[in-house]
């Protein structure tokens, strides 16, 4: 097999040549720990952590000291949660509003914390994946300490409204975290335009080293810490940094910002001709999330009559590379909670395939994929027991 076209690039993305020379400098020759601030290997390696934070937080207009690096967007999300749940326990304030197409992430951190009291509103969203601004002004309660709503959704790509939420969340004086893993490096950022007051990041999805993300916390949020140890991030996050990864996030959100109007102009390009040529080629499929409010990388169609999985196996015999849905729940069997939320049916959430682009794609990778999705549906339903039913059905 010659042709190798990965399109998952919402599960993780290549890690960028300049990135891996960075990571390697600072596991190679700038190797100390930034606490060591008496000898230059352990000063270099503070500033390698600086230069980092600044460029995070220029990237979304904030503080460099608002910026607490974290092990991934998980481990942000769950700070942003936990944090602000505990730094309320008994002072009357127990309720979060989130949304139903979360990352689970933000889902099984409010089921845990329900286990301690918390209540929480699960906001429905719409056929496209977009909250309805009325239904969360509804959900408000005096006891409301945290709306949590993610930026861009990681399955369907739908961008919410997320400066109108915070106008929401400012006006009624709670605190707002958006999981915006998926956004950075895709849409414009500003966290201080759009009132958020906490943001999940993550570096691997924009050609950045697994295993490093970081939490914007806005300057007098009143949140718990999470890692008790050490000193380290301002004695908020404890443990010895990682340097080296630290040092490669900051260079891939610095390649990111780097012709970022042209960068995401192309791949919006890329994206409308592959949603076309899934139409125009495919009858009886459904294009999941919003047709114009959804990330500039993201394509997500429900194909009748098929299973997901067997599209994907069929797909990498064609070296392409694919996803059914997140990366985070790829061995279960149970259909997208995002889709379901959207309004499918099972056996059409089932059929769904994402593909994610990358600026390494090309008009002939995406000419290509169309083509094999086209026969491999036709010889799928072809084979489906559900689609020859129907057919009969209608002579």
């Amino acid at each position: 097999m010659s042709k190798k076209i990965y399109l998952d690039n919402a599960a993780t993305t290549r890690v960028k040549k300049e990135v891996i020379d960075e990571v390697n400098k600072y596991f190679q020759e700038l190797y100390g720990n930034p606490s060591s601030q008496l000898y230059e290997l352990g000063r270099k390696s503070k500033e390698a952590v600086e230069n980092a934070r600044k460029i995070v937080a220029d990237f979304i207009n904030a503080d460099e000291k608002e910026i607490y690096f974290t092990g991934g967007g998980s481990e942000a999300d769950n700070w942003a949660l936990k944090g602000i749940a505990f730094a309320n326990f008994n002072k009357g304030k127990n309720h979060i509003i989130t949304t139903k197409i979360e990352h689970h992430a933000i889902l099984h951190t409010c089921e845990y914390l329900e286990k301690f009291g918390v209540q929480t509103t699960y906001l429905n969203v719409d056929k496209y994946g977009m909250i309805d601004l009325d239904e969360l002004k509804k959900a408000i309660r005096p006891e409301t300490m945290l709306i949590s709503i993610m930026f861009a959704n990681n399955e369907i790509g739908t961008i919410q409204p997320i400066e109108q939420i915070g106008e929401i969340a400012k006006e009624n004086g709670i605190v707002f975290h958006v999981d915006a893993v998926q956004a950075l490096g895709s849409v414009k950022i500003d966290v201080k335009k759009q009132h958020i007051d906490l943001l999940s990041v993550s570096a691997h999805k924009l050609g950045g080293p697994k295993g490093i993300g970081a939490l914007f916390i806005r300057k007098g949020v009143k949140i718990d810490n999470f890692v008790h140890g050490g000193g380290q991030e301002r004695g908020r996050r404890a443990g010895t940094e990682g340097v080296q990864n630290i040092a490669g996030f900051g260079k891939a959100v610095e390649l990111a910002e780097r012709d970022f109007d042209k960068r995401i102009e192309r791949l919006t390009a890329l994206r409308n001709k592959f949603i076309e040529g899934i139409k125009s080629n495919i009858p009886e499929v459904v294009l999941n999330g919003h047709p114009t409010e959804r990330l500039p990388n993201n394509v997500n169609f429900s194909y009748k009559y098929v299973e997901g999985e067997s599209i994907l196996l069929l797909l990498d015999m064609e070296g392409i590379a694919a996803s059914s849905g997140s990366a985070c729940t790829s061995g279960s069997l149970d259909p997208s909670h995002v889709l379901l939320a959207t309004g499918l049916d099972h056996g059409t959430a089932h059929g769904s395939i994402r593909f994610t682009i990358s600026e390494e794609i090309t008009e002939d990778d995406i000419d290509y994929t169309v083509e094999a999705m086209k026969n491999i549906i036709a010889r799928l339903r072809a084979m489906s027991p559900i689609k020859n039913d129907e057919d009969l059905l209608k002579k």
